[in-house]
């Protein structure tokens, strides 16, 4: 599979997760019979394989389906990408925005497989950390560019609805390679995504 949504489930993954979650419930302290809870497993299950679907997802196959030659050699920036995705420590959801950009050296790709990258990374179990660096590797290593930039602001449910409990914290991470470790490029990107 590329990049398309679930649209189907695997019935064995799908009754496993069932069987699991109706489990689940059960040690909770609920009555997974109860009226309100009948079809949950169920929604669960199947919320969960799109919630990570990612994992069947290929970040190279997708700027590889739309790339082209352009003699092109100036900053390309998408910001604003929102994410969603879930802490691996956790499973509570993080949510925010990825600014990603690139320096084309001969290639450039359809700017929606920017986003679509940024997706494939983020519907998997996550830390905002290595999702950085995945973004900037799977661009970097696909379209050879002259540099990356990739930084995600998020929010942590993990940190806001259990832990310390703080609702405004904001969890900024940032990956750089090539030309945007140069200082004059670096501030050039952090101006323009912070306008």
């Amino acid at each position: 599979m590329a990049y398309n949504k679930v649209e189907s489930y695997d019935d064995e993954i799908t009754s496993g997760l069932i069987t699991n979650y109706k489990d689940s419930l059960a040690l909770l302290g609920e009555d997974p019979e109860r009226e309100g809870l009948l079809k949950t497993p169920e929604r669960v299950a199947k919320a969960m394989q799109y919630l990570t679907q990612g994992y069947q997802q290929d970040a190279k196959e997708i700027l590889n389906g739309a790339k082209f030659t352009e003699a092109y050699s100036e900053m390309v920036i998408v910001k604003d990408i929102e994410l969603y995705s879930l802490c691996e420590h956790h499973m509570l959801p993080f949510f925010g925005k990825a600014h990603v950009a690139y320096i084309p050296n001969g290639y450039i790709t359809g700017l929606s497989k920017i986003a679509r990258v940024v997706e494939v990374f983020a519907r998997r179990l996550q830390v905002q950390e290595r999702m950085t660096h995945q973004v900037l590797d799977a661009i970097q290593d696909t379209l050879q560019p002259l540099g990356v930039a990739v930084v995600i602001e998020a929010q942590h449910l993990c940190m806001m609805m259990r832990g310390v409990q703080k609702q405004n914290s904001l969890t900024t991470t940032s990956a750089f390679s090539g030309q945007f470790e140069d200082g004059r490029t670096r501030s050039e990107f952090m101006k323009l995504i912070s306008k």
